[in-house]
């Protein structure tokens, strides 16, 4: 699997996807540009599939990925009853047009 390299060094990606995450699972709904949303895209979909398992392993996974408590609560309570039919494609990703200072694609990604 290719990944997308954001135009960072391993751990600023990886600092980077995981407050992403952390905010849409938060929010429900974020704006970004098209290549991070395809990366966080990924993430979010193994985050709410780790509620749905709701094992204090999943649970632990989720915790130490997210970077607020609240988040992994809700995730396990709430987002984890919303999903419980669903087999995946818990987000969507809408485009919207181009950045204005250097053009770059922009696109909402938001929970289904």
């Amino acid at each position: 699997m290719a990944y997308r390299k954001l135009s960072r060094n391993m751990g600023q990606r990886r600092a980077l996807l995981r407050s992403i995450t952390t905010e849409l699972l938060k929010n429900g709904r974020i704006e970004t540009t098209e290549a991070r949303a395809k990366e966080v895209r990924q993430t979010a979909e193994k985050m709410i599939t780790l509620g749905k398992q709701g094992d204090l392993k999943a649970r632990r996974q989720a915790s130490a990925y997210l970077l607020d408590e609240n988040v992994v609560k809700d995730l396990f309570e709430n987002l984890a009853e919303k999903y419980a039919d669903r087999q995946g494609g818990y987000t969507r990703v809408i485009k919207v047009g181009s950045r204005r200072g250097d053009a770059a694609a922009m696109v909402i990604v938001e929970l289904v």
